[in-house]
């Protein structure tokens, strides 16, 4: 199978990871970024190993990633290589930050199931921690998704409008982004703006991953 296929297929799997990640945890009742505290330590006391079970899909959401972001690379490069761009480059960049910055937004979640059904006294810091991190990662999404959207038209690999949901998902993102401090203080309107980022951010990499699976390129 063609790099490209693997690729394609990998953005497809992480949208499906994250996307049915999420479908199971809201249900649940997973607390909004600004939540009570109260909200907070129930969620987690009451549902741990929900939280673990959810937890130990992403490692494979990570690889997937990395797959697609290396896939898009190798498909935009020969062309950007002759433009002396690298804007795929960036968006690769983008990807890999967002993994590393999601990694600690699991990391709080596993922590507080394992303290808050025992001590919920590093509840505050933890999900104080967990919220930023998680807003803030609007910042290296939203790099992915320029890049990525700027070396795909460049290259005239994907079409305008693909590339415009890029940059409007990448716009959102970086607003959220930039109001961290107001997002997470408390549970507000502002959160839905990076949520519809994100939505968006899901839809562009399965359309990504489709364009890859259908590329001629090795």
């Amino acid at each position: 199978m063609r790099f490209s296929r693997i690729s394609g297929f990998a953005a497809i799997g992480f949208a499906i990871t994250i996307v049915g990640g999420n479908l199971i945890m809201a249900p649940a009742g997973l607390p909004l970024a600004g939540a009570e505290m109260a909200e907070v330590d129930a969620f987690f006391a009451e549902h741990g190993d929900l939280v673990g079970l959810v937890s130990g899909f992403l490692p494979a959401a990570w690889v997937l990633a990395t797959l697609f972001g290396a896939g898009a690379v190798a498909a935009l490069w020969t062309s950007e290589r002759k433009r002396g761009e690298a804007w795929s480059l960036v968006g690769f960049a983008g990807l890999i930050m967002q993994n590393i910055t999601f990694t600690g937004v699991i990391a709080a979640r596993l922590a507080l199931a394992r303290t808050a059904p025992h001590d919920t006294t590093a509840t505050t810091g933890l999900w104080a921690l967990h919220d930023a991190l998680l807003t803030l990662n609007g910042t290296f999404l939203a790099t992915a998704l320029l890049g990525l959207s700027v070396a795909g038209l460049r290259a005239q690999f994907i079409r305008p409008w693909h590339g415009g949901l890029g940059f409007l998902a990448a716009a959102l993102q970086f607003t959220s982004a930039s109001l961290a401090s107001l997002v997470i203080k408390e549970e507000s309107p502002l959160g839905l703006i990076g949520l519809t980022g994100w939505l968006i951010w899901v839809v562009w990499i399965v359309l990504y991953g489709i364009r890859l699976i259908r590329t001629t390129a090795a």
